[in-house]
């Protein structure tokens, strides 16, 4: 203290008061018996401070480099965090959507008796016209007669298991004490009209519970609720599982990180935070946050460095400054191994003003690119609505994490509640060109053609569209990608309009085997105006064509 106070005398003062402070303590301590510190080591010391220059600059980034041992991580974290965010808001406004169609049911309310005349009523209307042809059978007289018990009890049969058998059609004619003599013992006619009379009635059954509107809303509320929140919560498993792989994956690339910040140090570009993540058999997703600076040619050069480091190609995604850091972030993936192009083509149903058509073709969040049409029930605005909430769901859904299946589950739940004529198709097609892959999904839809050369692959389905039935059953195909294949996808509006081929899809397939053209441009406007000239020259429904070809990179 008495040094400190001397201080101002320059370095005599602090040395003197250095000795005069020990003569104190060695007092107070002992009486001056003996010196607390040795007179010879303050002499020592002393000299040592006289030869001490004054000022010293110590530069402490040249020791220890210039680099922030605690770059702005923090803020990448919160970066990370505000995409998370965004992927939640998405699932947030996916299931508003849902709570809408939820709120458009609640404005109804039938009780279940109701439900169920209304329901008979529809699958008498549509057997009866069904058997009005079939007057020989043995079977019409007791089935016409629709105000008797037996289609009371034919139709309980099917409300129960959703079809009814033969033995099971016998059985109630025989309670109420109609019998068919000779079925099963070689009586042709007797077998063939139990036969027929009983696929009829199950083919009544099948197209009627298509309007069993009031059924769906009260029936199928809870399990399409059920649905509905699986699908959520599907979703946030699965961003909540992306994080965790992400994390560890970033434990996985620590090496190749510090190689890279070293790499690009010597290149003079300073790294603040660097993430590398890649799954398996999926491409690398890097985003690289850089200290501004004014060299030329530095994403080429990061690119080269990174290349060099991941051994892979790869192409800068986007690139962006933050200004109030003075960074700059990169966000650089795998580049892909196929390249793609890709065309379309409409035609408006003549008098519509609309197309009930939608089509989506778009790059999705994880790289990959979706391609989609959904060809709504009927024309102009209403199947337009269809088509439009089937694309937009389907474009959000995949891209807030949604598996493909929950996907279309979702739509169809969303479709039924929303009213009684609300159908859609569905046909997609998911292009992965990083692992040269196409998953092809369809609801409903018209066949899809696969053309390299001459030679014609055809995918086709027997689903029912979306918002018909309570459980969407999608096709899903699965499909490797050579060099020049030609996807072409249509809505029905194109398979139609041929009316010579009882198996309509073959002209399609014939033209495409004698098309010598390889441009998806031409290709598409080729089979747009030859549906138009099949209808001599009118637009008797929705038209649209999607072709998409693909050309192996260094081919």
């Amino acid at each position: 203290m008495i040094a400190g106070i001397l201080n101002r005398f320059g370095k005599p003062g602090v040395i003197g008061g250095f000795i005069l402070g020990n003569i104190i303590l060695s007092y107070v301590a002992n009486g001056l018996v003996s010196n607390l510190i040795l007179f010879k080591e303050i002499l020592i010391a002393g000299i040592a401070l006289l030869a001490v220059p004054k000022s010293i600059n110590l530069n402490i980034e040249s020791i220890l480099g210039n680099n922030k041992f605690l770059p702005i991580g923090s803020n990448r974290g919160l970066n990370k965090s505000k995409e998370t965010v965004v992927q939640l808001n998405n699932v947030s406004k996916v299931v508003k959507d849902m709570a809408d169609t939820y709120k458009n049911v609640a404005a109804t309310v039938v009780n279940e008796e109701d439900i169920k005349e209304r329901n008979k009523q529809t699958f008498i209307a549509e057997l009866l016209n069904n058997i009005d042809y079939m007057k020989e059978n043995i079977l019409y007289d007791n089935i016409e007669n629709v105000e008797g018990p037996i289609v009371n009890e034919i139709f309980d049969e099917l409300m129960k298991k959703g079809f009814i058998r033969e033995k099971d059609l016998l059985k109630i004619l025989a309670k109420n004490n109609n019998y068919v003599i000779g079925f099963g013992e070689n009586e042709d006619k007797v077998d063939r009209d139990v036969e027929k009379m009983t696929n009829t009635i199950n083919a009544a059954f099948r197209v009627s519970k298509m309007n069993f509107v009031w059924s769906v809303r009260l029936n199928e509320e809870k399990k399409n609720f059920e649905t509905q929140l699986n699908g959520v919560s599907k979703a946030i498993s699965n961003i909540a599982e992306n994080l965790d792989e992400e994390i560890e994956n970033e434990d996985d690339n620590l090496d190749k990180k510090e190689e890279i910040v070293q790499l690009l140090k010597q290149k003079e570009i300073l790294v603040q935070d660097i993430s590398i993540n890649k799954k398996e058999n999926e491409r690398y997703k890097i985003e690289l946050y850089i200290e501004n600076n004014e060299k030329e040619n530095i994403g080429k050069t990061i690119l080269t460095i990174l290349e060099k480091v991941l051994e892979e190609k790869l192409i800068v995604q986007s690139e962006k400054e933050i200004k109030k850091e003075n960074i700059i972030k990169y966000e650089v993936v795998s580049d892909d191994k196929y390249l793609l192009d890709l065309a379309h083509s409409i035609a408006i149903k003549d008098g519509v003003p609309v197309s009930g058509d939608s089509l989506v073709q778009t790059k999705l969040k994880d790289g990959k690119y979706l391609v989609a049409i959904s060809d709504g029930m009927g024309s102009g605005a209403e199947a337009r609505k269809s088509s439009q909430i089937v694309v937009s769901m389907l474009k959000r859904l995949l891209n807030s994490g949604f598996e493909r299946d929950t996907s279309v589950d979702l739509i169809n739940s969303s479709l039924l509640n929303v009213s009684e004529d609300v159908f859609a198709t569905l046909d997609i097609a998911i292009i992965d060109l990083y692992r040269g892959n196409i998953e092809f999904i369809k609801n409903g839809a018209c066949p899809t053609y696969i053309k390299n050369n001459r030679k014609i692959q055809i995918i086709k389905s027997l689903t029912l569209p979306t918002g018909v039935v309570k459980e969407a059953q999608a096709d899903v195909f699965d499909k490797d990608i050579e060099s020049n294949d030609i996807v072409v996808m249509i809505s029905d509006g194109i398979l139609d309009s041929n009316v010579e081929y009882k198996n309509k899809e073959l002209w399609v397939k014939y033209l495409l085997e004698d098309m010598e053209v390889s441009n998806p441009q031409k290709i598409a406007d080729i089979i747009l105006n030859e549906a138009i000239d099949n209808s001599y020259g009118k637009v008797k429904d929705d038209m649209s064509v999607i072709v998409c070809k693909f050309i192996k990179k260094n081919d």
